[in-house]
């Protein structure tokens, strides 16, 4: 139990511990021991500010303390530790995780930390064999539509920045926090009010958690996709993989946002789904150094500061168009997991010293442009636009625009001075015909905008890759307040591609509570 004090301004050149000291004299104490809790860099309306919060430890009374104080950037912060409550109740079989992305792997994780002994279904392989396929993809080989970017150990999360910024306010974001730097995440994750690990990091924190769960007695089976359930009664009885029924009373489906023959399996067995609005677009790159520019002005390339980075968004006619997975000094990733269609991605390491700054430039869509095709539709909008690229150049080279042809509606030739980071390589195309004309439209009346925002950004170098489909679910799992899937009991549908999270750390989230429901319901074996 603590003082919090927040919103503590300083200059980004003055050392920390004027925080510290700034804290102690707005609170009038002499006594008590302060320590950082959050971090951030403010570089608006042309001042370069990190912005503090400070734990203070060792004040009599905290509680009393604060309220008697009155001041709005102070308050006591009691500390909510993750108590799990266990049932009495013996589980017949071994529960069932089916994904091993952040809501599978937290969720098995907890279970296996107390006893249940989770079975764990990963349609990809691990990260050592992911590595060495999608390397090979990268490389000019063939597609692996089992194991690439967006399945197998880590889910996509694993190839991507390694973002733990969420707007959920859950108590589990501290815990899982806590978790990843438990298992070797860097320390500045838990300090910094935007943390971020980079895949190079993740991976191994990702590898080291999967082994604490072998350790506990969890089993992990990779390339095993789930291909069935069975009901009865509507309630879960069992999940198929390699061809046979694996018995189980509690199941947590943590299958991804790109499990696109699972929807369709769970749609054929009745379970319930509803089409989800989501967003399409493209892969945005700058130089990094303009970007530093355009944020820190003369400061920019000061020690003190780390990469830029930054959020951006417009909003016109009940559409949205706003900037989503930034990777400061990263790559665009070739994302795909089926033949024939073109997927992009941003990724960066905790680096982050690449040439290049990318982020996703995506525009919102909603059930209402799917037309009639029921609670898939969403996939089949997004099949098409990935299919409509690849048809574009014939390979897996990604089709290309710089931001000055696709404004002015020429498909150009060739880059400026912003060099494109795709792997696999690209072309130069007009990339509105690969989308709806909506989404087009809204791009080149949003792009200025931004420009007007972050000086430069509309720049006639800047270079756009498409596509990117890949920002959500377009499906949502129905689930009841229990967590149940409203079709089937036993049946947790779970993190991003159920629908009920968006990025690593809410899904983490959702995978904790999910566990937690097993966990109040059955006794450790």
């Amino acid at each position: 139990m603590s003082l919090l004090v927040t919103g503590l301004r300083l200059p980004f050149d003055v050392p920390e511990e004027e925080a510290l000291a700034l804290a102690m004299r707005q609170c009038g104490l002499r006594e008590g021991t302060p320590s950082l809790y959050r971090r951030s860099i403010d570089a608006r309306h042309g001042k370069i500010n990190k912005v503090y919060s400070v734990l203070i430890d060792g004040v009599n009374g905290e509680e009393a303390f604060a309220q008697q104080l009155q001041m709005p950037s102070v308050r006591y912060k009691q500390y909510a530790a993750l108590v799990p409550q266990f049932g009495k109740v013996p589980l017949p079989h071994r529960p069932v995780v089916i994904g091993l992305g952040p809501a599978g792997l937290f969720c098995a994780w907890l279970l296996a930390e107390h006893g249940y002994q989770p079975i764990v279904l990963e349609r990809g392989g691990s990260l050592a064999e992911r590595d060495s396929v999608v390397q090979r993809f990268w490389s000019g080989g063939e597609l692996d539509p089992s194991c690439n970017i967006q399945f197998g150990e880590g889910g996509a999360g694993a190839y991507s920045d390694g973002k733990l910024t969420t707007q959920i306010n859950d108590p589990l974001c501290e815990t899982v926090l806590q978790v990843l730097h438990r298992y070797g995440a860097p320390d500045e994750i838990l300090k910094l009010a935007k943390p971020h690990i980079g895949t190079d990091l993740l991976k191994k924190v990702v590898e080291a958690m999967r082994k604490a769960i072998q350790n506990s007695g969890g089993t992990v089976h990779f390339r095993t996709p789930v291909t069935g359930l069975s009901l009865r009664e509507g309630r879960l009885s069992a999940v198929w993989a390699d061809g046979q029924a694996l018995a189980c009373e509690r199941a947590v489906l943590a299958v991804g946002h790109s499990a696109r023959d699972t929807f369709g399996m769970l749609h054929e067995t009745g379970i319930a789904l509803a089409p989800k609005a989501f967003s399409v677009g493209v892969r945005i790159e700058h130089e990094q150094a303009a970007i530093d520019r355009a944020m820190y002005g003369r400061f920019a390339g000061h020690p003190a500061l780390p990469p830029a980075e930054y959020t951006l968004s417009h909003r016109a006619a009940g559409r949205a168009c706003y900037s989503f997975c930034m990777c400061p000094g990263g790559v665009v990733a070739a994302a795909a997991s089926e033949p024939g269609g073109i997927v992009t991605n941003g990724m960066s390491f905790h680096a982050r010293d690449g040439r290049n700054a990318n982020a996703a430039l995506a525009v919102s869509v909603g059930p209402e442009d799917f037309g009639t095709d029921g609670p898939l539709g969403g996939i089949a909008f997004q099949r098409r636009i990935e299919r409509a690229a690849y048809a574009c150049t014939g390979s897996w080279r990604a089709p290309c625009q710089t931001v000055g042809d696709f404004m002015s509606g020429s498909a150009g030739g060739q880059p400026g001075k912003v060099a494109p980071t795709y792997p696999i390589g690209v072309e130069f195309h007009d990339l509105a015909p690969l989308f709806p004309p909506f989404v087009s439209d809204m791009l080149r009346q949003s792009l200025p905008v931004f420009g007007r925002k972050l000086r430069g950004f509309d720049c006639a170098d800047a270079l756009l890759t498409a596509p990117e489909t890949r920002t959500s679910s377009p499906v949502r799992i129905l689930r009841t307040e229990s967590l149940f899937s409203v079709s089937a009991s036993g049946l947790i549908p779970c993190g991003e591609g159920a629908g009920y999270a968006g990025g690593i750390m809410s899904a983490a989230v959702d995978g904790l509570r999910a566990a937690l429901r097993i966990m109040e319901e059955f006794a450790p074996f």
